[in-house]
């Protein structure tokens, strides 16, 4: 992929198709010849993305203590990857207490998530939603696609595939990335931070290529990640992505829990020469994989939109999604616990 609306349910899902057209004339007088003819311009299509816009749950919020974004920090040299290095980022909220397990949330092209002028905006998520206990306190972090020290750190513009080790990283279907994510990033992460070594408690996610990494390292070590968020994910043929609805019927189910985002305007699969081609229809292989999961009792959520590739319908759901995600965190019902039914604020230093 090179290349945010309130929190949405599916069937609020509704969207406007404006079309504007234009008319323009000539003026001719008698002594001048006819101007040549001239095609008209097609009339502009309409933008599937018009009516996806950030809710105020990705907003920042007066009153919301905020937490801190710290890095970048590197993973130089991975023996996963050689000669690569990894810059991440961590969030670690106002309210973390070192003395108590926090729980844990990846996100790949981590560069994107914290763009405060994008369409995620995951610190603000995260500050707004801890704040009013509706997700545990968690670190955060977001790491970048693999490159060489002589190559560019992607950005908003550019994700990294024609400039990094991305469409390796996060396509192939091998266990290779989920090792830069356990035996990498998860060491530099547990020894600064007090992080829960449950792995129910553990999220990991992305969009486009990022998505279907984020799946792939959960897929291989579910042990350590049990939860995943897609955006538009590309389970398609770019390195045989495609191939993950028949290994999820042929495998013993695995004890995942999963949110897809689509859209029926993503990428559809049709080349330059106007062929199409299943294998990379992004929207159809993400109806795929929902049927392969439902079918093998997978703990499934998904909303499909109109949107087109990108995070313009994801990137304001990921507050839904992480609330989903995160549906079942320990909550007190004791109606005298007036600390349960408190906003969450830090604890005094």
């Amino acid at each position: 992929m090179t290349t945010p609306m309130f929190p949405l349910r599916a069937a609020a899902l509704t969207i406007c198709a404006l079309a504007a057209w234009t008319h323009t004339s000539t003026a001719q007088t008698p002594a001048a010849p006819a101007p040549p003819a001239t095609t008209p311009a097609a009339p502009a299509g309409p933008d599937m993305n018009a009516y996806y816009t950030l809710g105020p749950d990705s907003l920042e919020r007066e009153g919301v203590p905020k937490g801190t974004l710290r890095g970048p920090f590197v993973l130089p040299n991975s023996p996963a990857y050689p000669g690569t290095q990894h810059t991440y980022w961590v969030y670690v909220p106002a309210q973390y207490d070192p003395a108590v397990e926090a729980d844990l949330m990846i996100f790949q092209d981590g560069q994107a998530f914290i763009d405060m002028n994008g369409s995620a905006r995951v610190p603000n998520v995260l500050d707004n939603l801890i704040y009013r206990r509706e997700l545990p306190v968690m670190i955060a972090a977001f790491i970048n696609p693999g490159r060489t020290p002589d190559q560019p750190e992607p950005n908003p513009k550019e994700w990294g595939d024609r400039t990094t080790n991305r469409p390796t990283e996060y396509n192939v279907l091998d266990d290779r990335y989920a090792r830069v994510i356990v035996d990498e990033l998860l060491p530099a992460l547990m020894k600064d931070y007090t992080i829960t070594k449950d792995p129910a408690r553990r999220g990991i996610g992305g969009a486009s290529s990022g998505a279907i990494a984020a799946f792939t390292v959960a897929w291989h070590r579910p042990d350590q990640f049990r939860k995943v968020l897609s955006i538009v994910g590309s389970f398609t043929n770019i390195r045989g992505g495609d191939a993950y609805p028949d290994m999820i019927r042929a495998s013993e189910k695995k004890p995942l829990r999963i949110f897809l985002n689509g859209g029926r305007n993503d990428n559809r699969g049709v080349g330059r020469d106007g062929t199409y081609d299943p294998r990379r229809d992004w929207f159809l292989q993400n109806v795929r994989m929902s049927q392969a999961l439902t079918e093998k009792g997978y703990d499934l959520n998904y909303i499909w939109g109109i949107n087109t590739h990108g995070q313009r319908m994801g990137g304001p759901m990921i507050p839904e999604m992480l609330r989903w995600l995160w549906r079942d965190h320990p909550v007190s019902t004791d109606p005298n616990d007036t600390v349960e039914r408190s906003y969450r604020t830090p604890k005094a230093r």
